[in-house]
């Protein structure tokens, strides 16, 4: 009987149990070292069930004469018990694509009248005995086959959708679960945050006068080269965001006021940014807690190394903003790490420049993904570090137009 000898949940919650299995039953050094996202795409991947595509369309018959005993025949049929009678048999071959297991599973909402069924191969198969029918009857009969078929298919395919979209959250959830673990046991906890907080009593003079704007093909398992795990300090993702936003803010300021800050070289814009940002967080015992290096970098440093760097550079070409990614990316070691690029752009055509930058950023080689537009001239990527793609760079991509 199709869709009917395995209980739907019970195979649901045996998937999701493997999946949640999987990040129990991987080493120590993986979780620790691995990209999550890539790491939960391929989970998502391998443990999603796909339904079934019934080809309705493609329904076919071939027709044989048998022997059908006595006792499959209708009530009106004079027959002897025990013999056998020559009838014609429409054999119906229904293509599907999927899963051949699913046609056993038992949807959450099912009919009770599932139809008998045969597999071979990607066919589903099913018979009518010619009882002195004619070819309308039966073509009804096998019409109505095919909708029960295509009907409880569809009720386990809304289960699946669902189920699905359900599992990368709880992998997330897992994954997360699983990691800090890891660091707790390692008693790494404390090793993970830097020192940078939100300063308070910023004198007023400081303030940054700016309105606020609300703002499945299979994915392979991702490597993991590293051996060990090495405590790496990470940019708290809340002064991350705090960080950007002033920027932008600074940004509209220039685009506001265009004949202050026209023309402006780009070493003497990021120092006004420098300046604006220095007094809302609270650095090193010197006080310093942003550093500048050449003409057009802002840095947070910590234990030697660039945990934050912001690139400013005015637009000159797809190249160059390119070369602009590479360049500051060239700077960063740490997983976790968190970047910027800020463009000044002269052109007149500003929109022409957005969707420049919107189209060619996923080209660089180190691209991840898009993460999202926060608003018209910023976007957030995804991206690594060179030669390793379990090293993670959140980068900001915000662009201000200084028409010359």
């Amino acid at each position: 009987m199709a869709f009917s000898e395995l209980d739907g949940s019970a195979v649901l919650e045996s998937q999701k149990n493997q999946a949640l299995q999987a990040i129990k039953g991987q080493t120590d050094d993986y979780i620790l070292n691995v990209n999550k996202s890539d790491y939960i795409e391929h989970l998502v991947s391998e443990y999603s069930i796909p339904p079934l595509e019934i080809h309705s369309d493609k329904l076919s018959v071939l027709v044989e004469e048998r022997m059908i005993p006595a006792e499959l025949h209708p009530s009106s049929f004079w027959v002897d018990s025990g013999q056998s009678y020559p009838k014609d048999v429409y054999i119906f071959h229904l293509p599907f694509s999927g899963d051949v297991q699913l046609l056993k599973v038992r949807a959450s909402t099912y009919s009770m009248s599932a139809p008998r069924i045969s597999v071979t191969g990607q066919e589903i198969q099913f018979e009518i005995i010619n009882f002195n029918k004619d070819a309308e009857s039966i073509k009804r009969e096998a019409e109505h086959v095919v909708s029960q078929l295509t009907s409880q298919n569809q009720r386990l395919t809304n289960d699946l959708v669902k189920f699905n979209g359900s599992i990368a959250p709880q992998l997330n959830q897992a994954f997360d679960a699983r990691k800090e673990q890891l660091l707790n046991k390692h008693g790494m906890i404390a090793a993970l945050g830097i020192p940078v907080r939100k300063a308070t009593g910023i004198p007023s003079t400081f303030s940054v006068p700016a309105k606020r704007t609300p703002a499945i093909p299979r994915k392979p398992k991702p490597e993991v080269t590293a051996q060990g795990f090495k405590p790496e300090p990470t940019l708290d993702e809340a002064i991350y965001h705090h960080i950007l936003k002033i920027i932008h803010d600074v940004g509209k300021q220039f685009e506001r006021l265009p004949s202050t800050y026209a023309g402006k070289e780009e070493e003497h814009l990021r120092d006004h940014i420098i300046l604006i940002l220095e007094p809302n967080f609270e650095g090193s015992a010197t006080g310093e807690t942003f550093n500048k290096r050449g003409k057009t970098d802002i840095l947070l440093r910590h234990e030697g190394s660039n945990v934050f760097v912001a690139e400013l550079k005015y637009w000159h070409g797809k190249k160059a903003y390119l070369e602009t990614i590479t360049q500051l990316l060239s700077y960063l070691t740490w997983r976790d790490s968190k970047a910027a690029v800020v463009m000044f752009v002269s052109n007149k055509d500003f929109t022409s420049v957005l969707r420049t930058i919107r189209e060619a950023t996923s080209e660089h080689s180190n691209h991840l993904g898009f993460v999202h537009e926060v608003e018209e001239g910023w976007y957030q990527y995804r991206f690594h570090i060179n030669e390793d793609k379990n090293r993670e760079v959140q980068l900001a991509i915000q662009a201000f137009h200084l028409p010359s």
